[in-house]
């Protein structure tokens, strides 16, 4: 059974996408052993508890040091006996050291198809603000493995979305998230719970 910890900052929509696939038998080989929010007032927390997950609060104000914050998360992970974590609209950036003890079991999802929108700077609405104003007509989704460039890992799935004429940024977002962000994240995991993906250099080979 592959052991799960998510980390969150927000609301936790992708989280309970998660939840909800694990419970229904989708994802049939992992379970979430701990969430892990940065924010205390985050609503993935009642999430996570409703479903009866641990959940946890590690905030960065509480560490002199971003260096020190990762390690308290390093901690919590550790003792928890994660094996693969799950970046659910987690807000800050990680470390290379954390990236690099957990390299190929850190996954991200990413509101866009990288590279495009993607990087320094780019999150959140941001991303869809970015894409309405460039004017594409298609954008979507990527879970991609995490290192030491920001959405710079190697991609494991992504799925395309329509911009379509009208769209604000929240609209975007809304649509981008129903159908491909909680759609694209339990597969990924499901894959990487049947041992049905390889990392080989920056590519990933689907077995």
């Amino acid at each position: 059974m592959l052991k799960i910890g998510v980390l969150v900052s927000g609301g936790g929509t992708n989280l309970q996408a998660i939840i909800d696939n694990i419970e229904s038998g989708y994802i049939k080989n992992a379970e979430i052993e701990v969430v892990i929010s940065s924010n205390p007032t985050a609503f993935a927390i009642e999430r996570a508890e409703k479903h009866g997950i641990r959940a946890v609060c590690i905030r960065k104000r509480d560490y002199d040091s971003l260096e020190n914050y990762m390690l308290a998360m390093e901690k919590e992970l550790d003792s928890s006996g994660v094996e693969l974590i799950v970046l659910a609209g987690f807000m800050t950036v990680l470390t290379e050291t954390f990236t690099e003890k957990y390299k190929n079991r850190i996954i991200n999802i990413h509101p866009a198809l990288i590279p495009s929108f993607c990087g320094d700077g780019f999150y959140g609405l941001k991303v869809h603000e970015a894409a309405l104003e460039k004017g594409v007509k298609v954008t979507g989704a990527t879970v991609h493995f995490v290192n030491g460039q920001t959405d710079g890992g190697p991609i494991i799935l992504q799925r395309a979305v329509e911009v379509q004429d009208g769209d604000t940024p929240q609209i975007l977002q809304k649509r981008v998230m129903e159908q491909a962000e909680w759609q694209i994240m339990p597969q990924a995991i499901k894959l990487i719970a049947e041992g049905k993906i390889k990392v080989e250099g920056n590519l990933v080979r689907r077995l």
